[in-house]
């Protein structure tokens, strides 16, 4: 099941304090970028980010699961607790890099 446009939306407004949030469609899902970092794959209206050792101790209570078959396992980002979610997805910015730009 693809993800709603609801839902895109919904996660991009959560995540618009941090700064500038787009979502690109892929294969039927969806990357989100944060400030042109990937932070969250989503898949059937699931928010799912990389399991990385920054955000462990914040993400110890979530569920797991990987968003495509193939994929990586990640933590699934629940936004119930929208200020936690906030904290997680900053947390995990600053780890990441930015994507590798594409030679012509």
């Amino acid at each position: 099941m693809a993800c709603s446009s609801e839902f895109i939306e919904f996660v991009c407004n959560a995540l618009a304090p941090l700064g500038d949030v787009r979502a690109r469609k892929m294969m039927g899902e969806y990357i989100i970028y944060v400030n042109d970092k990937c932070v969250i794959t989503a898949c059937d209206n699931m928010a799912f980010i990389k399991k990385l050792p920054c955000i462990a101790d914040l993400m110890s209570d979530a569920e797991t699961g990987c968003a495509y078959e193939g994929a990586k396992e990640g933590y699934i980002l629940d936004f119930h607790d929208l200020q936690k979610a906030l904290k997680v997805i900053d947390t995990l910015w600053t780890e990441l890099p930015f994507p590798k730009s594409r030679n012509k």
